[in-house]
């Protein structure tokens, strides 16, 4: 335990600090961004942005999640951490599941919050924005996997942070559909669908991300 505390620490502090600390606003400002242009792009028509606008946010979400690909394995792939990890003994799927766990620290909690004026941006009431936001606590978790699953997939690749940005939307869809789904199906089966495949992402990701970087670093 103490390990991955000390991993989950580190992971953090590269995440949320470091050289690039800017980097750490751009997602939260992004979904902000997007939340803040779309009722321009369809109009003031109040029914139609209460009734997309859910929606909206899920996508925002997503795509947010998608900007910190390119920090989450590539940087240390090239300082040869993982290698030094395994001198140590230090498996590659506990590393995968330390740094799962930092990611969503380091955008999940902020996102939630963000959602708050997000809502009003887009013009959506409090018991959709109750949903939207218990929808995004049980999607949330699934999307850091995605991202750290295929940044591990797609690190020492050229052009990787592209290739895995095109590789993570297609793999999100069941979330996003259960996700924004729920708005439109009073709630608690596409919450439980949401949570279920987050929770399955969640289960393989340290496997499968785990045995990316051996084969990379073979």
């Amino acid at each position: 335990m103490s390990v991955f505390l000390s991993l989950l620490r580190r992971d953090l502090g590269l995440l949320l600090g470091g050289e690039r600390r800017g980097a750490t606003l751009l997602p939260i400002l992004f979904f902000l961004a997007v939340a803040m242009l779309y009722p321009f792009a369809v109009g003031p028509d109040a029914p139609v942005l209460a009734r997309t606008g859910g929606g909206v946010l899920w996508i925002a979400a997503l795509l947010a999640a998608i900007l910190p690909l390119d920090r989450l394995v590539e940087p240390d792939m090239e300082l040869g951490l993982f290698d030094q990890l395994a001198l140590r003994g230090i498996s590659e799927e506990l590393a995968m599941t330390a740094r799962m766990v930092a990611h969503w620290l380091s955008f999940a909690p902020a996102l939630l919050l963000a959602a708050l004026p997000a809502s009003a941006l887009v013009g959506i009431d409090a018991a959709t924005l109750r949903t939207v936001e218990l929808g995004l606590l049980a999607g949330t978790p699934g999307l850091a996997a995605l991202g750290v699953l295929v940044a591990a997939l797609t690190a020492g690749l050229r052009g990787g942070a592209a290739l895995g940005g095109l590789l993570v939307i297609p793999l999100a869809v069941p979330l996003l559909v259960f996700g924004a789904g729920s708005l439109a199906t009073g709630g608690e089966a596409g919450l439980a669908l949401t949570a279920a495949c987050s929770l399955v992402l969640v289960a393989i990701t340290p496997f499968a991300a785990g045995a990316a970087i051996r084969s990379g670093r073979g």
